[in-house]
């Protein structure tokens, strides 16, 4: 990555500290350039359409892959100047390209344990009863602490992404990603799942949150932040009452969209035409 400026000082409030970074692959810019700061208590969501370059950001957020551009500090650190287990350790990561790599035969509670130890899928070492017993908690706290001894093969979509969370916090981690992790479910399944990171958001000893979602109908109640992007860029970003609105919301997905939101919730549709056709009173 190179560093116009040389590496510069950054708060240690910030868990995500990036100034004009970019991401480019074979010549295409994948997502920026983008400036983007994550406080400790903040809870963030982040939507697009398809290929506004949301995963490449989480990407990046998760020191998986380094900015092409631009300056990029993860938990105080600088992005290519610190040793990548060094953040990866500290990050709490859930995405479907995990879930599909968990072996169908993983018992749930080594799968959420082997998260401690920074491998997937269990070999030869040996869990303690502290291991065990926090695991348990960390299924508890999303509803799942009745599938410890199920294999991952067995969960349904809902209680695999929910395992899948349980996982992701085990290793205490500092920031937590969530990249899509409604994606696939029904609406039951949809519905359990922000509800307990709703529950997670109100923690206010939760680490900071990052979700990125298509659909407004995931956002849990208690997100602070949004941003929406829109072909690598960022069409708004700030605080969720002011970034998710109508307006900006037509703008991201190009075509007129009605918003409402109901008990903390937000819903959106196409919107209306005007003028357009109505059925005739009988």
């Amino acid at each position: 990555m190179r560093h116009d400026r040389g590496v510069r000082e950054t708060d240690p409030d910030l868990l995500i500290d990036f100034e004009d970074v970019a991401l480019r692959r074979g010549g295409n810019t994948l997502v920026g350039p983008i400036s983007w700061k994550v406080e400790l208590d903040e809870r963030w969501v982040i939507l697009g359409p398809n290929g506004a370059g949301k995963t490449s950001l989480m990407r990046m957020a998760a020191a998986e892959t380094h900015p092409s551009s631009g300056s990029a500090f993860l938990l105080g650190e600088p992005v290519g100047r610190t040793e990548v287990r060094e953040l990866t350790t500290r990050i709490g990561v859930t995405s479907a390209l995990l879930g599909e790599r968990i072996p169908e035969r993983e018992i749930v509670s080594d799968l959420v344990i082997s998260a401690g130890y920074a491998v997937l899928g269990r070999w030869k070492e040996t869990y303690d009863d502290v291991d065990r017993d926090q695991a348990l908690e960390m299924l508890e706290s999303m509803g799942a602490e009745h599938l410890a001894d199920r294999t991952f093969g067995t969960l349904s979509e809902g209680e695999r992404k929910r395992v899948l969370v349980a996982r992701a916090l085990m290793i205490n981690p500092e920031l937590l990603l969530l990249d899509e992790p409604a994606a696939g479910l029904d609406l039951g399944g949809r519905e359990e799942l922000v509800a307990r990171l709703a529950v997670l958001a109100a923690d206010p000893d939760a680490p900071a949150t990052v979700l990125v979602t298509h659909h407004v109908e995931e956002i849990p109640i208690g997100f602070t932040h949004a941003m929406l992007l829109k072909e690598g860029l960022v069409v708004a970003q700030g605080l969720i009452e002011d970034v998710i609105t109508a307006e900006n919301l037509s703008s991201a997905f190009s075509q007129s969209i009605a918003l409402d939101k109901a008990d903390g919730r937000f819903f959106a549709r196409r919107a209306r035409a005007a003028g357009g056709h109505r059925r005739r009173a009988e």
